[in-house]
């Protein structure tokens, strides 16, 4: 079942490409990845599609070229773009499911409404240092309101990111898409997953308009 879904993933960086890896080893069959950007020295500790060899070149290229290694029976898009409120539609559109890998609160409020004018669940997920957050917002929820309001970029360029808080919130993430995808009982709908790798502690959140 998995083989016919299709799953677009916007940001191809600390989250982005480990759900592009998962997502690829799972059995998705078709992946559509987003991203604008180049690697670059910084981003060796935490993503996992740059490598030394990948400094200077496309992540969108990398991540293509990374599910064609591990997986060559799905088949991958690459979106080398900026997704605004002009192409998010667009590029959305025919997705099974989405997923946020984006670093600013403006840019995922311009995608879950996207994702909300379109009919698509959106699996949001984001990461500060030892912390991150998972939630799942279907089309007619106000999640991404709540979350998304104050445009703020967030707290991961104070914090930084370490090598294992993208990969943890990544599983998360890639568990809800397959819960979307399969039509699984449990998602997380009307509350968040708050995670505390530093203190060895989760909590779910309900959210309320």
């Amino acid at each position: 079942m998995l083989t016919r879904k299709r799953v677009v993933v916007v940001g191809c960086g600390g989250l982005g490409g480990y759900c592009i890896e998962m997502l690829a080893r799972v059995g998705v069959g078709h992946l559509i990845v987003v991203d604008p950007d180049v690697f670059d020295g910084t981003n060796l500790n935490r993503q996992i599609l740059c490598t030394e060899d990948a400094i200077g070149r496309s992540k969108v290229e990398m991540a293509c070229a990374r599910v064609a290694a591990v997986n060559a029976e799905v088949q991958v898009e690459g979106v080398r773009d900026v997704l605004d409120e002009g192409n998010a539609a667009s590029i959305i559109a025919g997705a099974d499911c989405v997923v946020d890998a984006l670093d600013s609160a403006d840019a995922r409020l311009v995608l879950a409404h996207a994702c909300a004018r379109v009919g698509v669940c959106m699996v949001h997920g984001a990461i500060a240092g030892w912390f991150g957050q998972v939630i799942t917002i279907f089309p007619d929820d106000v999640a991404a309101d709540i979350l998304f309001s104050n445009g703020s970029k967030g707290a991961e360029g104070e914090l930084g990111n370490p090598a294992f808080t993208p990969a943890c919130i990544a599983s998360f993430q890639v568990a809800e898409t397959i819960k979307v995808l399969l039509g699984r009982s449990g998602a997380l709908r009307g509350k968040m997953l708050s995670i505390d790798m530093l203190a060895g502690s989760m909590e779910t959140l309900e959210l309320r308009s």
